[in-house]
């Protein structure tokens, strides 16, 4: 499905980065999660790619990813201009990147409006995604408005940080009414204990906040200058270099190491009175880990979610995940119990489900070990 012509000036940046820890072994710091086939058949970045080009260009669709990973993201997208994939010389959160993103929009249209999506969630319901972001669109081409999808809470989950939501909007002039329902923001709220977010469940008012934001170019640069305007000078000098990828990529190498560390969220998000909120009714999941992936791996009768040959004698509620491409043989468990069996051509993890989170810690330790620093 191609994108229709008068979608010139929307555009997509996708952030590409991260250092492949959570998912080890089968991420690494070159092929992070957003660059591992894990579901589908393609890489998270892939299925991010097809899932926006119904509505937005090829040519519109940058990448925002670092040095190291540059060249993979590269092979994987083939089609994708070579100027469109962006390397940070230094990781510096989202506000770097989005600045930079919004820079390279402007240069090439100064009319643009933009997406900033991550690279690596799971968003099975494709259409109904696609409905919200080209809702979202034609919104934030309308007017001076800030938007950010927020996904209708189906747990009491702990993990992500909460969008209070006020009143319905209506409609913008000229428009008789969006399938997408749109509200007033009233909070960002960091991420909750249980009980409070079972209140948020059950308010009804509540949205996780996804990291996926729409706005023109004029808006957030003028949400830059009236909040973080070390940042909307930086915008202004990249934005000149933009002309140009050879000399963004030198503006940068001198620039981005000095760039402060802040979340978009912090930065922009919590503070600005001009924010939006699309209700994203479609089936979402943002894996931060090997029991996450779980959910979309139908478990077998003793609620193993198996991927690869698996043969066992008295094991339940294991994740098990075999990604070697060659020498495959059966994976054999006995009396295993809650945990994570993970096999590669050169590493095998084995952690309790429960302690999913420390995989980054064994990354750490990994790296600080002379003969293991290859497996990183």
């Amino acid at each position: 499905m191609k994108a229709k012509s008068d979608n010139s000036n929307r555009f997509v940046i996708i952030m590409a980065g991260g250092r492949g820890e959570r998912f080890w072994p089968v991420s690494r710091e070159k092929t992070p999660k957003q660059l591992i086939t894990l579901l589908g058949g393609k890489s998270f970045l892939q299925q991010t790619v097809d899932r926006v080009l119904p509505l937005v260009p090829i040519k519109n669709i940058i990448i925002i990813t670092n040095a190291v990973q540059a060249p993979e993201v590269r092979r994987q997208l083939p089609k994708l201009p070579k100027e469109n994939v962006i390397a940070e010389p230094v990781g510096r959160d989202t506000t770097a990147a989005v600045t930079l993103g919004a820079a390279v929009v402007g240069q090439r249209n100064i009319n643009g409006v933009m997406a900033v999506l991550a690279a690596d969630h799971v968003i099975p319901e494709e259409k109904k995604f696609q409905q919200v972001l080209a809702d979202a669109f034609d919104l934030a081409s309308r007017g001076q408005v800030i938007v950010t999808i927020g996904i209708k809470p189906t747990e009491p989950a702990t993990g992500y940080g909460y969008i209070r939501v006020g009143n319905e909007l209506p409609p913008p002039q000229g428009v008789k009414k969006y399938k997408t329902t749109f509200f007033k923001v009233e909070q960002f709220v960091e991420k909750p204990y249980f009980e409070k977010a079972q209140e948020y469940l059950n308010s009804g008012k509540y949205r996780w906040n996804a990291g996926m934001f729409v706005w023109s170019f004029v808006t957030i640069t003028q949400g830059l200058e009236k909040h973080q305007p070390e940042m909307a000078a930086a915008c202004q000098r990249w934005f000149a270099a933009a002309k140009t990828p050879a000399k963004l990529d030198k503006v940068l190498a001198k620039e981005y190491p000095e760039i402060k560390k802040i979340s978009i969220d912090f930065a922009l998000m919590e503070k600005a009175q001009n924010v939006v909120a699309a209700d994203g009714a479609f089936e979402w999941d943002d894996l931060g880990s090997w029991t996450a992936l779980a959910r979309h791996i139908k478990p077998d009768a003793e609620g193993n979610c198996v991927v690869g040959d698996f043969i066992h004698v008295d094991a339940a509620r294991n994740i098990i995940y075999d990604a070697r491409t060659k020498n495959r043989t059966p994976i054999a468990v006995v009396g295993l119990r809650d945990s994570i069996l993970v096999q590669t051509d050169d590493a095998v993890l084995l952690a309790h489900k429960s302690q999913s989170q420390k995989v980054k810690e064994m990354v750490k330790k990994l790296s600080e070990l002379k003969q293991y620093k290859k497996l990183i």
